[in-house]
Formats: structure tokens, C-alpha cells, sequence
């Protein structure tokens, strides 16, 4: 049974877990091409944060940025190494667009990286509904970056 739980970046496997996300994605993209937020970043109050959880160990991880009142912006998707390649980034990614709903987001953005160390997010993101798209929000167009977006509904 998955359960979610808001804001907890104080937890020390979710802490643990967003700090391994920060470096790795900082090792894999030029400089002024990564845009992961830091736990700072994510205690915005624009953001909301949840890490989802399967019995007693911490699954993954994902992040809600509101860039008005309907555009949402996924951030910070991370499945714990233990349960990669299992189907659980389209749990993540579902939990979030379950959210999304609930807070009348009409639609969903997200940058990823254009590398081949992205190539399964893409692929997940593609899977999941998103359309490659230009640029959104404070976004520039970035050789390193790829821009996707999904209208949801209610």
C-alpha cells in the first residue's frame, strides 16, 4: 500500500535521498543547465513536497511548484535506487497529477535534461502524457534542457 506524506525534508532517508538527487543531477548537467532545487529551494511556499512510501521504506519522491494559479511544474521525481525499474517513477508521477487535480492545476510542466543520462525520464514523462514544448515560465531555450507539458483535467 503506497503512502504519501507532505513536506517531510526533515525525514532523514527522504533528506538522504534528495541530497543524492541534488549531486547526481549536478554531476550530469553543464553548469547553468541544472535546475534541481536544493531542500531549501523545495521549502518554498510555491512548491508542495511528497515522499511516498511503500510499508516502512521511503519509494520515491516528487515536488508541485505553482507557477499561477492553473500551471503547475513537476520538480524534484525520485525513486529510491531499491525500487527503480519496477514501474514505481509512474507511481510518483501519478501521485503527482492526483494532486495536481485536487489543486484545479489545468496544466503540468516540467524541464528535464537533454542527455542520455535522461533518456528513461524522458521516456517515463512521454509515457505518462507529456508533449515536448518550448520553454515555459523563466525557462530560456537550452541546448541541455528538454520542456515538456500535459493538460489535465478534473
Amino acid at each position: 500500500m503506497l503512502k504519501s506524506i507532505e513536506g517531510n525534508f526533515d525525514n532523514l532517508e527522504v533528506n538522504a535521498l534528495l541530497i543524492k538527487h541534488f549531486i547526481e543531477l549536478r554531476s550530469v548537467s553543464p553548469e547553468g543547465s541544472a535546475h534541481v532545487l536544493d531542500i531549501a529551494g523545495l521549502k518554498n511556499p510555491t512548491i508542495k513536497f511528497w515522499s511516498l512510501w511503500e510499508e516502512d521504506e521511503l519509494m520515491g519522491c516528487g515536488a508541485l511548484k505553482f507557477l499561477d494559479k492553473d500551471h503547475g511544474e513537476f520538480k524534484s521525481i525520485r525513486v529510491n535506487d531499491k525500487f527503480r525499474g519496477k514501474g514505481n517513477g509512474s507511481k510518483v508521477i501519478n501521485h503527482l497529477i492526483f494532486e495536481a487535480k485536487k489543486l484545479n492545476i489545468k496544466k503540468l510542466s516540467l524541464e528535464t535534461g537533454a542527455g542520455n543520462f535522461f533518456t528513461n525520464a524522458r521516456k517515463l514523462f512521454i509515457k505518462s502524457g507529456f508533449k515536448i514544448t518550448e520553454p515555459f515560465s523563466h525557462y530560456k531555450e537550452d541546448v541541455n534542457s528538454v520542456y515538456m507539458s500535459m493538460l489535465i483535467s478534473n
